[in-house]
């Protein structure tokens, strides 16, 4: 069975640096797609980045030049450097992936259990 597991979140000060992971564990044949979404109390979810197995990104227009989303693919773990953050960023962070287990015929969309980030003075 694969799972994601997120770490790296935290409460940081405006200004502040995070960097969250998440790592695809169990049967893989391959990785498609991953990325993040965060969700903030009261807001909708919204895709933050993502990167595919070519290494092409999607970057959210309002963190761009602040975070940067990368992918080491011999470990099948995504990156997600948040840099110069603000009170707006402060939500749960959700790592999800487009992965092909060994044991499926198809891609299956999966989740991480989220990760809290804080942003405050």
């Amino acid at each position: 069975q694969v799972q994601l597991v997120e770490s790296g979140g935290g409460s940081v000060q405006p200004g502040g640096s995070l960097r969250l992971s998440c790592a695809a564990s169990g049967s893989i044949f391959n990785i498609n797609a991953m990325g993040w979404y965060r969700q903030a109390p009261g807001m909708q979810r919204e895709l933050v980045a993502s990167i595919n197995s070519g290494g092409n990104a999607y970057v959210l227009e309002s963190v761009k030049g602040r975070f940067t989303i990368s992918i080491d693919k011999a470990k099948n773990t995504v990156y997600l450097q948040m840099n110069a953050l603000e009170p707006e960023d402060a939500a749960v962070y959700l790592c999800y992936g487009d992965i092909l287990p060994t044991s499926a015929y198809r891609y299956l969309e999966l989740w991480g259990q989220g990760t809290l980030v804080s942003v405050s003075s």
